[in-house]
Order: structure tokens, then sequence, then C-alpha cells
């Protein structure tokens, strides 16, 4: 019907008619023929029945021409079609205040994109995923294959994902999907960024429990399913009491005392040991559920979200508080500076961070971690050896230090010794930055690395929300939830670093990070050069080093190589040649 409805319209001249704006008239009208026909006039559910067909950008390119298709094309009706012909066989369309448009939108921006590090192949290619999960919310890579959490707690187990040829990773296309469990909320494995470490994943669910044997009801209770990553194999489960409800699973410690940290609805933080060389075996274990100290010291304090690695946990309360825990004196040492405070015989006591704002989400590497507030502040923290911290400089900071030149990111991750963070560059494009070690390819562009946040070669997509990086691959999830903003708000004048009311009286010195001394070090630099040429390629490097914007970056290198080619240098458009 939609099909030989749309030919009709064109013949008939059907003209567009806008409420606020009235119709438009047609060239034949203005001349006395025809009889031009508003589109007002067709029933409202043949209009959203012709307009559904549209390709969902064509869809949203026609809501922008006028008021009228805007309501049109913004129907629930028209999204409930679009999620039909996406995905047939969903059953519920979810929650929401638009639950259909939310369905639609979520299924047609989900993605999975990997870029090896090493090969000659160096692109972002798209996954072969499971088409049948509803929009994608999280995702793990394991040593050879991938697991995907879905909207509506479905966990796909994508097996033999990835395979080496001739040294070089490659997504297998044959590649083949199950469905590892239903009724999930959370899962975790090892938190090492090296994949070979994750051998168990473990499963938060809900699985319906007899209240009494043999009897017919059942009520819903939580439990953790642990499988085997390689084989997708259950091999332990534990359930708890109805009572206990969680929304969020972490490990943290090494695999003979495995520490499961699991998040209560409430805010509060319960623990349990396991040994994880013991898992495989058949038999009965016995574990205790106790209350963490930060519960138990704190009990006022109400736990938003947690993150860990191997050795310490990061704790954001949901009034914005970060509290920590340090289990190793070396992780400790680096991150603070210090072992003034470290209590070996008490290394769950929380450390409470110092933060100007309110924090809203953080991320935690091997020996450092990143902190962004609700002003999209990016703060940093910890071991900076390599540059990871992106201060511009090598140096180590013991409190969160903030990085000055970006701000608002989409999402932040840190690693062994480098960060990634993930920045809106426009209103229709993203891009990827990265600091800290360039090694193995995993800065693409920067192999040698650098102290500030420099573009990576990576074509990022459009609706990019997560990423992660293993050893061998950086992975980017794509998903869209017009439900899920960032509440970014604007920092107040009094608070910006520079204006006249934050610098009025405050005697604060005029270069508080040294950044004329540096300015003369890199002029002196660029002085005991010979050649033109020698100087514009250390003026490429300054350029890399310096605390600037991306975009700022990239404009410096456009001049300088047009510069280059000017004087007959042949340069190309990017960084120096040693980084590139």
């Amino acid at each position: 019907m939609g099909e030989k409805a749309v030919p009709l319209l064109k013949r008939r001249r059907v003209k567009r008619s806008c409420p606020s704006c009235g119709p438009e008239l047609g060239v034949e009208e203005k001349k006395g023929k025809g009889n031009p026909i508003s589109i007002q006039l067709f029933p409202p559910e043949l209009v959203e029945h012709i307009i559904s067909f549209l390709p969902v950008r064509d869809l949203v390119a026609l809501g922008q021409t006028c008021r009228y298709f805007h309501e049109v094309c913004d129907a629930e009706g028209v999204w409930r079609r679009i999620c039909r012909r996406l995905s047939p066989r969903l059953r519920d369309q979810g929650s929401g205040v638009r639950p259909w448009k939310r369905a639609a939108i979520l299924n047609y921006t989900k993605g999975l994109y990997f870029q090896a590090f090493g090969g000659r192949r160096r692109c972002l290619s798209k996954s072969v995923a499971p088409l049948l999960a509803h929009g994608y919310h999280r995702f793990l890579p394991t040593k050879d294959h991938v697991f995907i959490l879905d909207y509506v707690g479905t966990l796909f187990f994508l097996k033999n994902a990835l395979v080496s040829t001739l040294g070089q990773m490659q997504w297998k296309r044959a590649c083949r999907y199950v469905v590892l469990c239903r009724g999930a909320k959370d899962f975790a494995s090892d938190p090492r960024c090296d994949t070979v470490y994750r051998k168990y994943l473990y499963v938060l669910a809900t699985r319906e429990q007899q209240e009494v044997v043999g009897t017919t009801s059942s009520r819903a209770c939580d439990c953790v399913e642990v499988y085997l990553q390689s084989s997708g194999q259950r091999v332990f489960k534990m359930t708890f009491h109805h009572s206990m409800t969680f929304k969020q699973i972490v490990l943290v410690g090494q695999e003979t005392q495995r520490a499961l940290l699991l998040l209560t609805e409430e805010g509060k933080i319960y623990s349990l040991v396991v040994n994880e060389t013991q898992l495989d075996q058949p038999r009965s274990y016995t574990v205790q559920l106790a209350l963490r100290k930060v519960s138990h010291y704190l009990p006022h304090l109400r736990v938003a979200s947690m993150t860990s690695n191997q050795s310490s946990t990061l704790y954001v309360t949901d009034q914005g508080g970060v509290y920590f825990e340090v289990h190793t004196p070396g992780v400790y040492r680096d991150l603070f500076g210090t072992l003034q405070a470290f209590d070996p015989l008490d290394q769950q006591m929380p450390l409470a961070l110092s933060l100007p704002a309110k924090i809203l989400f953080c991320a935690l590497g091997y020996n450092h971690l990143g902190l962004v507030d609700e002003f999209g502040r990016i703060f940093m923290q910890g071991n900076n050896r390599y540059g990871q911290l992106g201060t511009g400089d090598k140096m180590d900071r013991g409190e969160p230090t903030q990085v000055r030149y970006l701000q608002r990111p989409i999402t932040l991750w840190c690693g062994l010794n480098h960060s990634l963070v993930l920045s809106q560059s426009s209103e229709f494009s993203k891009e990827l930055l990265g600091c800290g070690c360039g090694a193995g390819g995993r800065l693409p562009g920067w192999p040698k690395g650098s102290a500030s946040f420099v573009k990576l070669q990576v074509k990022v997509p459009l609706c990019a929300c997560a990423l992660c990086a293993t050893r061998e691959c950086l992975y980017i999830l794509s998903s869209h939830d017009i439900e899920q903003h960032t509440p970014y708000r604007d920092l107040p004048a009094s608070r910006v670093v520079g204006t006249p009311e934050s610098s009025l009286g405050t005697g604060a010195p005029q270069d508080p990070g040294g950044t004329a001394q540096a300015c003369e070090e890199y002029l002196s630099q660029i002085h005991s050069c010979h050649t033109l040429q020698d100087r514009m390629e250390k003026m490429k490097e300054i350029v890399g080093w310096m605390p600037l914007m991306a975009a700022q970056k990239d404009f410096f290198w456009e001049a300088l190589d047009m510069l280059q080619k000017a004087e007959g240098g042949g340069g190309g458009v990017g960084p120096p040649a040693s980084e590139t």
C-alpha cells in the first residue's frame, strides 16, 4: 500500500501545507492551471504509514523541514513501525517516556567497532555483532571472544570473534553468537587490561526461585553466575536472599583471593571472596557475604557507582563524592606520592579525595585515574611516567590535577600507561584523544606517545558512547539512548580561571604552571636548529607537547605544512614525521 501511495501523491502534485505558514503555491497554480492538494487532507494514519518506510536518517531530516512534518515524524506510531522493521523479533519496546522511539533509535545506532593496533590495515571496522540484540548497553572483550549486553538484559556470547592472520588481528566474518543468559543486570571479569587473565565471566542476574520445595509459587532472587569465557559453560552459581537486590558487580584482587563487590539498589557495598583456581572443580563452596567498610563505617553514604582494578577500588556517591580503597603500597605511592596514610593491616578503609565539585563519572587505570565533574572538567591523578595524565609533562600528581584544555568529554578510559578521551568535536562529529605511551600502536598516529592529549588517527562513529583498549585492539561501542544525557552545568563566572572575578584580590602568581619558562625553553630549542626545515620540524614537535586543544594543534600543523611546502619542503599534513 505504501509503495503505491507515494507515486500517487507525486502524480496529484501534492503541496505541503504547514499550519504556521499555510499552503505553498505551485507553478501550475500561479498560472491558473491544476488543482494542488494539501497533504493535510490525507488521513494521518496514511501519512504515517507512508513516512514509516523512509530510512531513519531521512525521517529525521524530513522532521526538520516544518512544524507539521515534525509532529508527523515524531509520532509514536511511525517509530513503532520503524522499530518493527529494524527488529522484527522484538517483543517488548522497553520503558520510558517515548518507548518506541527510544527502541528504534537504540537498534538503528547500535554497533561495535574495532581497530587493530598492529598490521598494515589501520582503520576502524564494524564487527559482526548480534542483530537480535535490543541495542548495545555494555561490552567486554576477552582473549578470543566478545560479550555484549543489550538493554533488556540479554547477554550475547560472540564465539571466536577475533582471529590472527599473519600477525594481524581481524574480525572473523563467520563468527557465530549465542545467548549466554537472560535477565542479566551486569557482568565483570578480571579488571586487568590484558585479556589473557580474563578466564571467568561473572554475571549478576535475576532468577525465579521456588519459595517452598514442591510448590509452584516463586519469587525473583538475584544471583551471581560464573561462566568459562572459553566455552560459555557455567561452573558456579550463588543465589542471594530475595530481600537483597543488586545493580552492579566489580572484581578486585588476585585469582586465589578474588573479591566480588556488589552494589545494592540502596547504595550499600557488600563483598565476598572466592578462589578462582577451584571454581572448575565439582564441589560445594561456602562463601560469606559481608558489608564493606565503606558502607559499615560511613552508613550515611549512598554509593552510586564503583570502578576497580586489580589492587584498588573507586567509589562515587550520589552526592558526587569520591572514596578510594588501595590494597598495595606500590600503587598507593604512585597515586598519592607518599605512604604516610597507608595502613597494610587495614586496606579496606576508604580514603576521601578532596575535589572542588561534584564528580559524575571516573576511570581507573593501573596506577592513575581520571575524574570528570559536573562542569565537564577533567582531573587526573597518579603516576605520570609516560605522560598518561595528559598534563603536558611527566611529573607525577599526588592529588587531582585539572587538564585545562579538555572539557565535557563523552567518556574517559584509563589503561596501563595511557589514557583515552572520547570528545564531541562538533555537532555532527566526534574525535578520540589520547596521551601516554604509544608503543605497540596504542595511540594511532603517535608511536612515540605524547604527554598531552592529542587527536588520534581514528575515525570515530557518530553515535560512539563507550570505548576500551586491549593489547591488540581498540574497541568503540556505538549506541544512542535518547533518555540518557550527561547533565553538565555551566561553570559560574566567579570560578572560571582567568576571569576578573576569580583573579581579583587572590594574589595568585601570574604563571603558576611555569608556562613562560617552558616557552623560553622551546625557543632555545628552535634557535639551536641550523636549517629552516629543522626549525619547522622542531616547531611541529613542540606543538604536540604544548597543552593545546586538538583543533588548535591541527591548525598549527597544517599552517606549518603550508609554510614548508612554500619553501620546497613538501611535508605532509599532520604531526612531525618522527611521530607518524
